[in-house]
């Protein structure tokens, strides 16, 4: 009776080793082959925008909440630890079972390959990358594997692996170690050229610092005094383009040349419309400030942002179009494949829905949609927010599914009233006395009218509004305190425009937004 492998020690440490080596070789080779294809032919990137796709609802929501705008960096970790635990295995049974192992690599070879082709604005020449980096990691495999079947004979070794040790001659752990450690560098400076190489080959940061944004025929109202709160510590209300929060299905930002993008609008439409970046340069543009919030913001969360927008009418573009009757959607689609489902009501209406190619007084961000996104003011980014956009699809919400709408969330996303606390921060310890209270609400569209503050359980008090910049932007507030001794707990709520005092029912952001009023714990001593 043959003794199982002991995997701390001995030959299946070894051919673990070997296994990891084999599987960097792959994703190496890949990813310096895939610096002359496009960047979603990496199979890193593709792997990790396959397993985004099939991410239910729950696990999306759980990502956010736990990593925020991390949540990426969090799942290419947990990639790389599951990539190390198969190819460990991998290993260990390409030891015991040669033919089994090649089997295993091929398979997830055919996995990477799916999810290179399967990406949208992938071609299947792209796969090229991933298929010379499998077949490069099967003959590193090969050889390790090799050099572990001529070490001398191991007490619970294949019997096959005996008679190969006999049969050649006999090398020793040294070697065996010195094979792996040269592969894995080489591994390294394959992938570390890889990256370089694609860095030295884009063109497009260099090509968006060049973009002369037009002035806007109709430019963004002067900002009133006053609309920033006294509270010390209270976010900026004009949120700068680095701290503009980043939440999407692009695992790699796409990479545009703005030369080369065009729009598509068509559907349930009388006549086809395509625009350039050129027509949009070329287009009477508007500015306004726009506070966009993500459907996935918990309650206090700061998945929310104010800037200055500059783009084109949404509607001015449809009016082209002129949208057949019955059609009530607007499908759009990144050129990554992502798409969002929006009322086409509310793309026609007066609120200022627009196709932006500034943010802040210079180009789109690449990571924020250059060379063109969607801006809708009043709607969660998840149906209406979609970034790098290449097609318009006039269509009917019976007839089409958005990509989040197919995963469980719901259709339409109005942004629900909500206020936050954000100083002092949660756990915060606050000296007696005066103690300013201050954060951020918003209810675009609506407009916020009242901000209210309640100590542990008492009644709730008026808090002092920031000036008002326009409906469609968060409005700041601020608070005195009188603080006594002792732990407190500080609520808010806000009153919108319609008069909707915000509700203190919880729910969870799936499928249309949280909801609830923010609770932070001080401590005054």
């Amino acid at each position: 009776m043959k003794k199982p492998m002991n995997w701390l020690k001995g030959p299946a440490a070894m051919a673990s080793l070997a296994g990891v080596a084999a599987a960097a070789v792959v994703l190496s080779v890949a990813e310096l082959t895939g610096a002359f294809f496009t960047a979603r032919a990496a199979p890193v990137l593709a792997l990790g925008s396959t397993f985004v796709d099939f991410t239910p609802p729950w696990m999306k929501d759980f990502a956010i909440a736990t990593f925020g705008t991390n949540d990426k960096a969090a799942l290419f970790v947990g990639m790389g630890l599951t990539i190390v635990l198969l190819a460990c295995l991998l290993g260990v049974v390409a030891y015991r079972t040669w033919a089994l192992g090649v089997t295993g690599v091929l398979l997830m070879g055919a996995v990477i390959v799916a999810s290179v082709v399967t990406r949208a604005g992938v071609r299947p020449v792209d796969a090229i990358p991933t298929l010379v980096g499998t077949l490069a990691g099967l003959v590193v495999l090969r050889l390790l594997i090799g050099t572990l079947w001529r070490l001398k004979t191991w007490p619970d070794a294949p019997a096959d692996t005996a008679a190969k040790g006999r049969e050649r001659p006999v090398t020793s752990r040294r070697g065996f170690f010195a094979a792996a450690g040269i592969t894995a560098a080489a591994a390294g400076i394959a992938a570390t050229g890889g990256r370089l190489l694609s860095a030295a080959r884009s063109t497009i940061a260099r090509a968006r610092e060049a973009v002369r944004l037009p002035a806007p025929v109709n430019a963004a109202p002067s900002v009133p005094a006053g609309v920033q709160s006294p509270a010390a510590g209270v976010t900026a209300w004009l949120t700068p383009n680095r701290d503009f929060y980043r939440i999407d299905t692009a695992l790699s930002v796409p990479e545009i040349n703005a030369d080369d993008w065009e729009l598509r609008v068509h559907g349930l439409v009388e006549e086809e419309v395509r625009l350039t970046f050129q027509d949009l340069l070329d287009a009477n543009l508007v500015e306004s400030h726009v506070t966009l919030t993500c459907v996935s913001n918990p309650v206090g969360g700061n998945l929310a942002g104010n800037a200055k927008w500059l783009g084109l009418p949404i509607r001015e573009v449809l009016r082209r179009a002129r949208p057949r009757d019955g059609a009530d959607m607007v499908l759009s689609t990144s050129i990554d494949g992502f798409s969002a489902s929006t009322p086409l009501e509310v793309l026609q209406d007066d609120r200022g829905a627009i196709l932006a190619i500034g943010m802040n007084g210079e180009p789109l961000p690449l990571e924020h949609g250059y060379p063109v996104r969607m801006v809708v003011p009043g709607l969660y980014g998840f149906v209406s927010a979609t970034k790098w956009v290449v097609d318009l699809e006039v269509t009917r919400f019976a007839d089409s599914k958005a990509y989040w709408t197919q995963r469980g969330w719901s259709e339409r996303g109005p942004i629900k009233t909500m206020a936050r606390v954000e100083v002092p921060r949660p756990f915060a310890k606050v000296p007696a006395g005066r103690v300013a209270i201050g954060g951020t609400a918003w209810a675009q569209t609506r407009g916020i009218t009242k901000v209210e503050v309640q100590i542990d359980n008492g009644a709730w008090a008026e808090a002092t509004l920031a000036a008002e910049a326009s409906v469609i932007t968060w409005r700041q507030w601020s608070f005195d305190w009188e603080a006594t001794p002792g732990p407190h707990y500080i609520k808010v709520r806000a009153t919108d425009g319609t008069g909707e005092v915000q509700t203190d029912q919880r729910a969870d952001p799936v499928p249309d937004g949280a909801s609830g009023r923010q609770s932070v714990m001080v401590t005054v001593e």
